[in-house]
């Protein structure tokens, strides 16, 4: 889901938003070619949409045969003692509607009563319905973010709310083996989407001061052991030469998450920006880790642009699937790359996205080798040259915190990976023609897109107490069906 307003991802677990009935998931598809499937973890994709329990946007209704995990993010709000996260802005926004719509009706409310102004009570009555629920929004934004947000559920059932963060993590693995051994005498696919290297990174004790790189060295160290479990149980089973396994993350280190002097959302590197930037290396590169023994090379590295994108053909293709036709699949199938059967990707750009705003545009020049990067649109760092948007929590994508350019920021990342030197015409004689057939490229990939229901509106991601997933008695949700049932692994 893209926003092109400066919420970019849902909210509330209450919202309406989340991913359309009609996008087809590789769940989906798999799932028609008679995998079971599951999802282990982070979901944040949406819930419901006019009722509490009609589940539209849940895992079940995108391909899924089975859940277990948290259907929003993690958040500080989820740990005692942490400062909040919900959008600061926000809040302020909720409070500033709540006013104005407090202040309208009271007005039309005294015309009305004193016979200046001709208005029927139940236009009234629905602003002040509308004002009540920014009221809400607001004041729950400051005590039931834990309660309404922080929950785990199985399938439908709502298992633990709040969550208990001492024990997500053992239970998280113990789901994931639970279906690996379910469903080791068939095809599966199995999405674990951990919590790990998430602020507020959450580190059980037995991993805490286990690495030389703080906290947030910690919680790598424990998502690392709780993937060798699982790669050790495929062994186990029999099952590690018929099973692709992929791992990846799905952004750079987020560098404006700090505590104190203290970095919170890893480092990138030699690459230039984090978590949030559409164009910058840093917010976008990341690694890919394959495994597939007898069928891929091991030790193998692959300096190609690739993307995640490209998880969804590669494993439709796995599993005999046909790819959705009535839509451009932007992926390409991996499997040709990661066996050695051809040596270039398939990818010629690759466009990257801040939100809905089309900020860099990279360009694999096959003949020659160079990967061309041009940018359109960069954040403006805070402070001046500092790398990240500290202060703000993260980078915008548009409006004052943006620099756009004409021409267009270029960089040969084949030569300069940390995107430290500018090109012009005067230094890079193909200047000019890149630039070129780079706009060519944005016009035609333009040409494939269409407009779509804004999922991240403000409707869609304010707080409404009829969507609620409550365990227990509303507003006071509490639940906790797990007990004691986390044996050590």
């Amino acid at each position: 889901m893209a926003s092109s307003n400066r919420y970019r991802a849902l909210q509330w677990n209450a919202g309406s938003g989340g991913l359309p009935a009609n996008e087809t998931t590789f769940a989906r598809l798999l799932q028609q070619q008679g995998y079971t499937t599951g999802l282990i973890g982070k979901w944040h994709q949406g819930v419901n949409c006019e009722s509490f329990s009609d589940h539209c946007h849940h895992p079940l209704n995108h391909g899924f045969d089975y859940f277990y995990g948290m259907l929003f993010t993690l958040l500080n709000n989820c740990q005692e003692n942490k400062p909040p996260e919900l959008d600061v802005a926000l809040q302020a926004k909720l409070w500033l509607y709540s006013q104005i719509i407090a202040f309208a009706v009271l007005t039309l409310a005294a015309g009305r009563l004193t016979g200046l102004v001709s208005i029927r009570w139940k236009i009234i009555a629905c602003f002040t319905l509308a004002g009540c629920l920014f009221f809400i929004s607001w004041y729950s934004s400051y005590g039931f973010v834990q309660r309404w947000n922080c929950i785990l559920m199985r399938n439908h059932d709502i298992t633990e709310q709040p969550m208990r963060l001492e024990r997500t993590a053992s239970l998280m693995l113990k789901e994931a083996i639970s279906f690996i051994k379910r469903n080791r005498n068939g095809p599966f696919l199995l999405f674990v989407s951990f919590l790990h290297v998430h602020t507020p990174l959450f580190t059980t004790v037995k991993f805490l001061g286990k690495s030389h790189h703080g906290l947030y060295g910690d919680n790598v160290e424990e998502m690392d052991w709780m993937v060798g479990k699982i790669l050790d149980l495929l062994d186990k089973e029999g099952l590690k030469n018929h099973t692709f396994t992929y791992f990846a993350s799905d952004h750079g280190g987020h560098l404006e998450a700090q505590d104190g002097s203290a970095q919170m959302g890893g480092w990138n590197g030699i690459y230039k920006g984090g978590k949030g930037m559409g164009g910058w290396e840093g917010g976008i590169r990341v690694p890919g880790v394959f495994r597939w023994p007898g069928v891929l090379p091991a030790g193998t590295v692959i300096n190609e642009p690739t993307s995640l994108m490209d998880i969804f053909p590669t494993v439709v293709h796995l599993a005999g699937g046909i790819l959705p036709q009535d839509r451009v699949i932007d992926g390409r199938n991996l499997m040709p790359l990661l066996q050695g059967r051809t040596q270039k990707s398939e990818h010629k750009f690759l466009f990257h996205y801040c939100g809905s705003y089309l900020h860099a545009v990279r360009w694999h020049q096959k003949d020659s080798g160079a990967v061309w990067k041009a940018h359109y649109v960069t954040p403006n760092f805070h402070p001046l040259g500092a790398g990240a948007c500290y202060g703000k929590g993260i980078c915008p994508c548009f409006g004052e915190g943006v620099t756009h350019h004409d021409p267009p920021l270029l960089y040969d990342l084949s030569r300069d990976p940390s995107e430290s030197q500018p090109l012009s015409a005067d230094t890079e004689p193909l200047f000019d023609t890149v630039i070129e057939q780079i706009g060519r490229a944005i016009e035609e990939h333009r040409r494939t897109l269409t407009a779509v229901p804004q999922q991240l509106s403000l409707y869609n991601i304010i707080w409404k107490p009829w969507l609620q997933p409550c365990c227990g008695t509303f507003p006071f949700c509490w639940c906790d069906k797990e007990g004691d049932s986390t044996q050590s692994l």
